[in-house]
C-alpha cells in the first residue's frame, strides 16, 4: 500500500507543477488547495501554491531545472505526507486527478527527418531537439 501512495503522490505532484506553468492554473488551483488543506487554513495553502509557481515560473525562464524539481518534489512530500495521514484521501486524490486530466498540457511531441545522401563522412553525428552548453564557446586559433 505504501508504494502505492508514493507513485499516487509522485503522480499528484507532477500534475500539479506541469499545470502551474499553464493558463489552467487558475481554474484548479481552488481544488488542489482543498484538498491539501486538511488541516490548515485553505487560504495559507493557495498562497504557497502561488509562491511555488512564481518560484517555477522564475526557474523555467532561467533554465533552471534544479530548482524546478525541488518544487515538484515538495508537493510530492506534502502529497505523501497527507496520503499517510488519511489514506482514505487516496480515492478523493485519484478523483481530483482523474478530473485534471482533460486540463493537462499534453507532452510536446517532435519528428525529425535526418536525409543523408552522397559522399562517405567519417565524424561524429549527433542528433537532439536541442544542444546548449555555454562553457563550449568557439574559441580562436589559440585557445582563446
Amino acid at each position: 500500500m505504501e508504494a502505492e501512495l508514493m507513485t499516487l503522490a509522485a503522480s499528484g505532484a507532477t500534475t500539479v507543477v506541469g499545470l502551474m506553468a499553464t493558463e489552467a492554473w487558475t481554474q484548479v488551483r481552488g481544488r488542489v488547495a482543498r484538498f491539501l488543506s486538511r488541516g490548515e487554513d485553505p487560504e495559507a495553502v493557495d498562497a504557497q501554491l502561488e509562491v511555488s509557481r512564481a518560484e517555477l515560473a522564475a526557474a523555467r525562464a532561467d533554465a533552471d531545472e534544479v530548482t524546478a524539481a525541488d518544487i515538484e518534489a515538495e508537493w510530492r512530500t506534502r502529497l505523501r505526507r497527507a496520503l499517510h495521514a488519511d489514506p482514505e484521501a487516496a480515492g478523493e486524490l485519484r478523483a481530483l486527478l482523474d478530473e485534471l486530466e482533460p486540463v493537462r498540457p499534453p507532452a510536446p511531441s517532435v519528428s525529425v527527418t535526418n536525409t543523408v545522401s552522397g559522399g562517405t563522412f567519417h565524424a561524429p553525428v549527433l542528433q537532439a531537439q536541442n544542444i546548449s552548453r555555454p562553457d563550449l564557446r568557439p574559441r580562436g586559433p589559440h585557445g582563446s
